[in-house]
């Protein structure tokens, strides 16, 4: 009984979610939603006599709106874009980094129910649960206030990292990219092959190379053979000033 309320008290008290609606102006009807937003399967876990739920549906049905909302508002502001360079657009905005710096900056990091483990991890799982509990966050708000509430925040939040993805050119795969130049000025298709591998297997770290014909041009660190990959493409696309 007292582990079960000291739980209770935990959730209650030392999660104050009324500042952060104070810090976003946005006040929830139903709290019980807001709360749920923010609950980490891992928190279930760890304590399962709070009796709460965490927050993989809200997650699913936020990701959904948030692609909607993204995606209106870039076929508007971009009339001549094509549907690839679009959809291109919208994976560089709704990205796990993009959208756990927005997180963050709203102060999203401060509110999260996690284990004990992961409240101690703040490497790139916590930029997934990061951007996890940002869709989540959309999904609570739009069954508590419906769609045109979700999309002013989603316009004051993560609308306005556009500009910058654009002006970079960071919406590009750098892989597709470094393709179609190694094809154009070179006639060669790139080639990826893994280097070397180290870590024990939950954590793994990859260096791949990327090759034109049997040249090395360039390398790639990661925790995927992808992700090492894609820094392999853009270390390559810098090594033949390919970066337009």
């Amino acid at each position: 009984i007292k582990k079960k309320l000291m739980s209770k008290i935990k959730t209650k008290n030392m999660i104050q979610f009324s500042n952060f609606e104070k810090k976003t102006k946005i006040i929830f009807k139903n709290k019980k939603l807001l709360e749920q937003a923010f609950i980490h399967r891992s928190y279930i876990n760890e304590n399962p006599s709070t009796k709460l739920s965490h927050n993989e549906r809200l997650e699913f049905l936020g990701d959904a709106v948030l692609e909607l909302i993204v995606t209106d508002f870039l076929y508007k502001k971009y009339p001549n874009y094509a549907e690839g360079e679009l959809t291109a657009l919208r994976s560089a905005l709704v990205n796990a980094v993009i959208i756990s710096e927005v997180a963050t900056n709203i102060g999203m990091n401060d509110y999260l129910l996690l284990s004990k483990g992961e409240a101690k991890d703040n490497g790139k799982a916590r930029q997934y649960i990061l951007a996890n509990t940002y869709e989540a966050y959309i999904g609570a708000l739009y069954l508590d206030q419906g769609i045109r509430v979700v999309d002013k925040f989603v316009h004051e939040s993560l609308l306005p990292k556009t500009e910058e993805i654009v002006t970079k050119k960071l919406w590009r795969d750098a892989k597709s990219l470094v393709q179609e130049k190694a094809q154009e000025f070179i006639n060669l298709t790139p080639a990826y092959r893994v280097l070397s591998e180290s870590g024990p297997d939950h954590d793994k770290h990859f260096t791949v190379g990327i090759f034109f014909g049997s040249n090395l041009i360039a390398e790639g660190r990661g925790k995927s053979k992808r992700e090492a990959e894609q820094k392999a493409a853009e270390a390559a696309l810098k090594v033949k000033n390919w970066m337009d």
